[in-house]
């Protein structure tokens, strides 16, 4: 069983060394994705942007050209086609916000007619109106997971932790935003769910860290901050390595084999779930260290659990000499 252990027992492990090298790079990586969302922005799908998306699968004898002469007399106006899985998947993004029968109409009726031996996978329409409800809606979605996250946190810790978790959260969202602004996958209502999971993943990741943390100011009360945060970091490090690879494990096929649809937001999570784990020891712990001890340890005193005993209750100072035994 040893050998199957992803972390040794006893690690000792000094991640608080690298907390400014932490802090700093993931605040310049959150800096530059929130500029990567205004420039060159994100590559937001049918969901969002509104128009027609379809997709077909052509013989490898029908070339691009031959599909795009066959569009342009519908009237749809700018379209753009791109190759995806394999050379012979297209997708096709009409901008133009036709009206969802005859589009779906249109374009079945086309792939008929004019192409013979090209198969229309699926089309699906969303009009303008319905594009920014639906691209609002969603970050309102995020906004509100993000509130309720904190205020989870408040109950459940103090304030301390919740500034530490939120501002993470926060850092993380931001890096996963970049990551589909360079990649410029496709940013739909699978882009946000990605969001949401990663929320909830990295949220659950912290808490673990954070309980450990509070426990560990409890029973050593003497301990300084920065070695106590290391150990509570070690002690759940295993625990953290194996949650992650299992998430890994269970997302890493439908980034392979699950199509395009899927792809996307798989490689989201993916990207999420490192950048959730590593911001839990190198962001969220190293924030309860500039918050400094005088303010974690009020708060850990204020959550104690009963004393066991009523020699444990008694400081050592105020404690009954032993009674001499005659002999």
């Amino acid at each position: 069983m040893r050998l199957l252990r992803l972390v040794p027992d006893g690690t000792n492990i000094r991640f608080m060394r690298g907390r400014f090298a932490g802090v700093i790079v993931s605040a310049v990586l959150s800096t530059l994705s929130i500029g990567l969302f205004f420039y060159p922005g994100l590559n937001l799908g049918v969901d969002f942007r509104g128009g027609v998306v379809a997709e077909l699968r052509k013989p490898q004898t029908t070339t691009m050209e031959t599909i795009r002469r066959a569009f342009e007399p519908l009237g749809f106006g700018d379209f753009r086609m791109q190759e995806f899985g394999s050379p012979q998947d297209v997708l096709i993004h009409f901008d133009a916000k036709a009206q969802p029968a005859n589009a779906q109409r249109a374009i079945a009726a086309r792939v008929a007619q004019a192409l013979p031996g090209v198969q229309l996978r699926r089309v699906e329409v969303v009009g303008a109106k319905v594009s920014q409800e639906l691209f609002r809606d969603g970050l309102l979605a995020t906004a509100l997971a993000l509130a309720g996250v904190l205020v989870y946190i408040w109950f459940r810790f103090d304030w301390q932790f919740g500034i530490g978790v939120v501002v993470t959260l926060i850092l993380d969202v931001t890096k996963t935003v970049g990551f589909f602004a360079v990649t410029q996958l496709e940013f739909d209502l699978n882009g946000v769910a990605a969001l949401m999971i990663l929320i909830g993943y990295s949220v659950t990741d912290k808490v673990v860290v954070y309980d450990r943390i509070r426990e560990n100011l409890r029973k050593h009360a003497t301990m300084p901050l920065r070695p106590l945060i290391d150990l509570s970091i070690n002690q759940t490090l295993g625990r953290t390595v194996a949650t992650s690879l299992t998430v890994l494990l269970s997302i890493l096929p439908l980034a392979l084999i699950g199509g395009e649809v899927l792809r996307g937001f798989a490689l989201a999570i993916i990207f999420g779930i490192v950048v959730g784990t590593s911001s839990s020891i190198f962001i969220a712990s190293p924030i309860l260290l500039f918050l400094g001890e005088k303010r974690l340890r009020p708060a850990a005193a204020r959550g104690a659990h009963p004393v066991a005993s009523r020699s444990d209750a008694v400081p050592n100072h105020e404690r009954a000499a032993p009674t001499p035994v005659k002999r």
